[in-house]
């Protein structure tokens, strides 16, 4: 047991060595994935009915360290919805978007590092309200600038575990309906298309 401890001392050791050191030149990726389906009842004209909504998401990520504490990359992502009321479909969603983001990191103790990162999320997509000849298309664009700050923990040299939340986050929006007029809004610490203030998240990073 005792060799087993020492062994296991040693490679940790060498990992704090190599990630004092600094990630010049390491590649990462990562990203999100998923799907949700969730069931209510609300009230029409009919009495109570169920309201179904349906979602998707795709999001990976992909970036690189440029100096031995500093990383920059992206994310590409893709969304889309439905909302049906009473088996019908009411709503329909579908959303492009791209985040540029830069890091920079500090190690605290070990592979235990914190880290600040500036995002600017841009979306592109489209909204259906309504069935048949009351369907309505509404085109939005979204511009944000997102700061969230979060930690970063390396386990071995090829997979980290992350943790952040967003404390700043500002957004610009374009809304217009086909053959309407558009408009515009700007929201400061508010929803970053998907980005809340406070919004916690974790995930996992591989490093090549």
């Amino acid at each position: 047991m005792k060799k087993i401890l020492l062994v296991s001392a040693l490679a940790f050791s060498c990992l704090f060595v190599n990630a004092q050191d600094g990630l010049k030149g390491t590649w990462f990726v990562g990203g999100q994935l998923g799907f949700g389906s969730d069931k209510s009842y609300t009230t029409s004209s009919d009495g109570i009915v169920e309201r179904k909504i349906n979602d998707f998401t795709v999001a990976p990520l992909v970036g690189t360290f440029i100096s031995p504490s500093v990383a920059v990359g992206a994310a590409l992502g893709f969304e889309s919805g439905k909302v049906k009321i009473a088996g019908v479909q009411t709503e329909k969603s579908t959303d492009i978007s791209i985040m540029p983001f830069a890091r920079k990191y500090w190690n605290i103790s070990g592979g235990l590092y914190f880290f600040g990162q500036a995002a600017l999320p841009l979306s592109f997509g489209s909204t259906e309200y309504g069935n048949g000849e009351t369907k309505l298309k509404v085109n939005e664009t979204n511009i944000a600038v997102a700061l969230a700050p979060g930690f970063d923990y390396i386990i071995n040299d090829w997979i980290t575990v992350e943790t952040s939340f967003t404390v700043l986050s500002a957004r610009y929006n374009s809304s217009k309906p086909k053959g309407g007029d558009s408009s515009n809004s700007f929201r400061f610490n508010g929803d970053t298309h998907g980005t809340e203030i406070g919004d916690l998240t974790v995930g996992v990073k591989f490093l090549f």
